[in-house]
């Protein structure tokens, strides 16, 4: 089965009704969802679908066995593309044990399968985080992010050919992209202390910001996965790989110490996989999150 959010684009916007334009607003959130993508153990790829009801609702599900077992380390965004007049792939970078690599699955609109796995460059066993942004407006900006585990995040762009590196990171413990915009892309972190941070990297040579959100109790959760709901805010699942639990917030637009954060309790199921990313669609509106 295809790992698509919804038969259409148009139908896997994360806003089913309404939108939520300030903090307040954003703590309900009763009409946004969310896909989890994962790779499990054995290699398949899965996700749940997550909508912010009350209490939380999920649709898990086990799709195509993808990569070899135990070969998952780190994953960015899978994103689902419809081509024209059939057919659909999905795609993302997947660090497999040392080695970065680009898969893209699906069907041609001849009917054929899509089945890929490019070699981009090794050296990523000592990578904690990888992550692409995209924005799309009157200009088209593409920026790819590793987070090494000595602590330095680094930036490329156009493709892999250009790297922009910053030290100073070094007690984040996983992040996820909520904020991509013509000028800077921003990550939500926490850190091992149990601390919650957004980091805005600007588009030019500017140092990244940095600015408390939460002081302390974060530091359960091995994954955050990161959707836009409504027109500025974010649906955070924050999932504790220890006891196999995951927990949906409402988060408002990102203002250090000031943003709402709402618990919206916890989401059905287990979750125990060893990658978790986003699923999303071609043609979504940029994550706006901070």
């Amino acid at each position: 089965m295809s790992l698509k959010r919804a038969v259409s684009l148009a139908a896997s916007a994360v806003l089913l009704t309404g939108l939520a334009t300030t903090p307040a607003q954003a703590a309900s959130t009763a009409a946004c969802e969310m896909t989890v993508g994962s790779i499990n153990a054995n290699g398949d790829r899965a996700h749940a679908k997550i909508t912010a009801s009350t209490p939380p609702t999920a649709e898990q599900r086990t799709g195509q066995h993808r990569f070899s077992p135990g070969a998952a380390r780190l994953s960015t965004t899978w994103t689902y593309t419809l081509l024209n007049p059939v057919g659909y792939y999905d795609s993302a970078y997947v660090v497999l044990g040392s080695s970065l690599y680009q898969a893209t699955y699906g069907q041609n609109t001849d009917g054929t399968p899509i089945n890929t796995v490019t070699r981009i460059g090794g050296g990523w066993d000592n990578f904690i985080a990888v992550e692409e942004s995209l924005y799309w407006g009157p200009t088209t900006r593409i920026a790819k992010y590793g987070l090494r585990n000595d602590g330095v995040l680094f930036r490329w762009t156009n493709g892999f050919k250009q790297v922009s590196s910053y030290a100073g990171f070094s007690a984040v413990k996983t992040m996820a992209l909520m904020s991509e915009t013509a000028t800077y892309d921003t990550f939500l972190a926490t850190t091992r202390g149990g601390a919650l941070y957004t980091i805005r990297i600007p588009v030019g040579t500017a140092k990244p910001v940095v600015k408390q959100v939460r002081a302390s109790t974060w530091q359960g959760f091995e994954h955050l996965v990161a959707e836009k709901c409504g027109s500025q805010s974010t649906l955070l699942t924050a999932i504790d790989k220890d006891t196999g639990s995951a927990y949906l917030y409402a988060v408002g637009h990102a203002n250090g110490t000031s943003t709402v954060i709402k618990g919206l309790g916890k989401v059905p199921g287990t979750y125990k996989d060893p990658v978790y990313n986003l699923d999303t669609a071609e043609g979504n509106a940029p994550l706006f999150g901070e």
